[in-house]
């Protein structure tokens, strides 16, 4: 096979870098000791895949990986935050019947894209 332009079989993506997630878990921190809660928090990768994960202490087990999968679900989904399912599953019964049985699907609030310049960099999903 002969390509004239190579960049037109690849594709480019920016993702959030350890320094970069970083930032986003301590806002989150910050946000979650301002409110005097304890969550589980993970912030990953435009694909979905884990860049940090905590659990502040006092934070319920079960919730780290409820905070995984909210941001897992908000990359399948092109950045979509996963409080917009309930008005989606609302609309769309058959939708709502079918769709809840995907795995690591989470379709109430807690996971938000992180963009930059507009772009998916990554996720963060909390739970707790």
């Amino acid at each position: 096979m002969t390509v004239d332009h190579p960049r037109d079989l690849l594709s480019t993506s920016s993702s959030l870098t350890l320094v970069g997630a970083t930032r986003v878990l301590e806002a989150a921190l910050a946000q979650a000791r301002s409110m005097r809660q304890q969550f589980c928090i993970a912030v990953t990768d435009p694909s979905g895949e884990p860049i940090v994960t905590v659990r502040m202490d006092g934070a319920p087990r079960i919730s780290a990986g409820i905070a995984l999968n909210k941001a897992y679900t908000v990359c399948g989904f092109g950045g979509m935050p996963t409080e917009s399912w309930n008005t989606i599953l609302e609309r769309d019964q058959s939708l709502a019947r079918g769709i809840v049985h995907t795995n690591r699907l989470v379709v109430f609030g807690g996971g938000v894209g992180v963009r930059i310049a507009g772009a998916l960099v990554g996720a963060i999903g909390v739970s707790g």
